[in-house]
């Protein structure tokens, strides 16, 4: 098969769309046919080495992808999951165990007791992906591939973010940073999905006019204002109900001076910088609730496919690339000039 491959780490250039050898599906797992793979920041820190995971190399990238299950590994005969050849799916980046405590309490988006798909496991930039069986989220009829593969990453995050940790409501204000990210332009269309009020952030006057386009009521250029003074202004002086945060640095903290008593903050993100200093008499002064952000579980996966289906949300595609191109795509994540989400499609 033909995939996307690294054989060391370092600059685009180490990314070769080259022949390997077609898995095999173990047991318990299946073979998807990959009919399209989104295209993520994580893949430009496993590619550079930065992603704190470590690889067994050669390695292949890409942590969303759908398809078609191909083929069935022993032990795959239905059951609960009912997994058949022909199903339209999408492949869980984490590869947990339903046994396990985290995937009981519903925070299967944290168990990676099996691994994490393009990750420690080879990706869905590829041809074909192995998957276990109980990893699969299947589509709703009528939800094309590459809609489906753009909603996987950013409208998961964004939900989990926004209606799971951050708890928002009809009437709240809600600020968005990254609006023009996949996950940013996601959870300005979840936060309005619930009534709220965004105001979105970045750092371009151009990718903010797009925001607006997503129903953005309020925006400011982290670049060139000051993002605590004008979400301060912009409510009374109260500050924001909810903080949906990806960028990290000097714009993680002024968005904690932006957040109103009682207030969350959700991050996702911190490639701006990792270490931020804060003033912790402010975070409990203000009663202020502070919650790192990874991934959705499998239910919450299937509910965006839903909405997404249904054309209450919907994806902002930069980009369908054949994934020949993955060099250009990733040279454009790297530097930041797309809005919204790009999609690779297998050649």
């Amino acid at each position: 098969m033909k995939a996307v491959v690294i054989h060391e780490h370092g600059g685009v250039d180490k990314l070769d769309y080259a022949e390997v050898a077609t898995p095999e599906p173990g047991a318990g797992k299946v073979r998807v046919a990959i009919k399209a793979s989104g295209v993520n920041h994580f893949d430009h820190d496993i590619r550079e080495g930065v992603s704190g995971v470590q690889q067994a190399l050669p390695h292949v990238l890409g942590v969303e992808g759908v398809g078609v299950v191909e083929a069935l590994g022993p032990g795959v005969d239905g059951g609960a999951e009912a997994v058949a050849v022909g199903d339209r799916v999408a492949i869980f980046m984490p590869q947990g165990d339903p046994r396990s405590r985290l995937w009981l309490k519903g925070l299967d988006g944290l168990d990676f007791t099996h691994g994490r798909i393009g990750v420690d496991l080879w990706g869905t930039h590829a041809q074909y992906c192995i998957s276990r069986a109980d990893a699969l989220v299947k589509l709703p009829d009528g939800l094309d591939f590459e809609t489906a593969a753009a909603s996987m990453v950013c409208f998961g995050t964004a939900w989990h973010m926004t209606v799971v940790q951050g708890r928002v409501e009809a009437g709240q204000t809600v600020l968005v940073n990254a609006a023009g990210s996949g996950v940013g332009t996601s959870a300005i269309q979840v936060a309005k999905l619930h009534g709220a009020r965004v105001i979105a952030s970045a750092g371009s006057d151009a990718k903010l006019e797009r925001a607006k386009e997503l129903g953005a009521d309020e925006v400011v250029n982290y670049s060139t204002q000051s993002l605590r003074d004008v979400c301060l202004a912009l409510t009374g002086g109260d500050g924001v109900d909810l903080v949906i945060e990806s960028v990290g640095g000097e714009v993680l903290r002024q968005s904690i001076d932006a957040v109103r008593p009682d207030g969350h903050l959700v991050t996702c993100g911190a490639h701006a910088g990792e270490i931020v200093p804060v003033n912790v008499i402010e975070l409990f002064r203000k009663r202020m609730h502070f919650h790192g952000s990874h991934f959705c579980g499998r239910r919450e996966l299937a509910h965006v496919f839903g909405l997404v289906a249904q054309k209450r949300l919907q994806p902002v595609i930069h980009a369908a690339m054949p994934m020949s191109q993955v060099r250009e795509a990733a040279a454009r994540t790297a530097d930041r000039n797309f809005f919204g989400k790009m999609v690779l499609i297998p050649d």
